[in-house]
């Protein structure tokens, strides 16, 4: 059985435990919240829920305890700047971790790899949305004078989103003031944003989010090639879900002293599966 620990027990971390739990070849080692002491943790794979930002110095310390670590680490600018940091510390302690593993960044990266190499020239477009981003949220709620924060990705079609963002302001913040802190954070700056100030974050809340992927390419000389991919999810579920699967890939990969940072386009897919290898390939292929 493969002990799992869950760091961070909001959303993401619930929805872990609720995979986890319907996994046969996984049991749960631990659940630890944001400010719980981690040093001794006697895990095979710790899952990382904590707010994007502050996972590589969580991952760092399990690391260090030679515990493979998965996480959703979501800023797409930053990914690469992860990978060399954890990288090295990897192969030194021989364990693995896997970043950047919910649905985007993560399964949808696999979808577009998958495309790309289908259609190799040409162009994808990722259109989330309508629904609640997670990432977005948290780092709304991050921003001082800010009570409570919902974020909403809007569609706008070939790639190009709107943010609306609805957020509780704590008592005698100015708007304009945390308005402008929403603005120039990263999450937002890239992407129409609209800042509204409400009485209640909780009345407009829901977890419900998707995905349309479209790449329109060539294969070999052949144009006029279409691909389409839609999925309509519960959020925190389907993130949970993928997190689940990568422990158990990173878990397998560690067992085959595999070590070192992946991102789940470098994963073998049959690793994110529960069953025995000859079964699989019999039922899948």
């Amino acid at each position: 059985m493969i002990k799992v620990a869950i760091i961070g027990y909001g959303n993401i971390g619930r929805a872990v435990e609720e995979a986890a739990k319907t996994a046969p070849d996984m049991v749960l080692a631990g659940i630890y919240h944001h400010n719980d002491n981690i040093d001794t943790i006697n895990a095979d794979v710790a899952v990382l829920c904590t707010p994007t930002r502050e996972t590589p110095a969580y991952a760092e310390r399990l690391i260090k305890q030679g515990i493979a670590t998965v996480d959703s680490f979501d800023i797409h600018t930053r990914i690469n700047e992860v990978r060399h940091l954890l990288d090295p510390q990897d192969k030194a302690n021989k364990t693995v971790s896997i970043i950047a593993a919910g649905w985007d960044p993560g399964s949808d990266s696999m979808v577009r790899a998958l495309l790309a190499a289908l259609a190799p020239q040409g162009i994808t477009y990722t259109n989330f949305g309508p629904g609640r981003s997670m990432g977005h949220t948290v780092a709304a709620k991050a921003i001082q004078g800010v009570r409570n924060a919902l974020s909403m990705t809007i569609p706008l079609g070939t790639g190009i989103h709107r943010r609306m963002v609805y957020i509780e302001l704590e008592d005698g913040a100015d708007f304009k003031t945390v308005e402008a802190a929403i603005l120039a954070d990263d999450y937002f700056a890239h992407d129409e944003t609209h800042v509204i100030a409400v009485q209640s974050v909780d009345e407009l809340n829901n977890v419900a989010h998707g995905v349309n992927l479209v790449r329109s390419g060539v294969s070999g000389t052949t144009h006029n090639q279409r691909f389409e991919f839609n999925m309509t999810i519960n959020n925190p579920a389907l993130t949970g879900q993928v997190l689940v699967a990568c422990a158990r890939a990173a878990y397998k990969m560690k067992a085959r002293e595999q070590y070192g940072v992946f991102t789940m386009i470098e994963l073998a897919p049959i690793d994110l599966l529960y069953g025995e290898k000859e079964q699989l390939i019999k039922a899948l292929v």
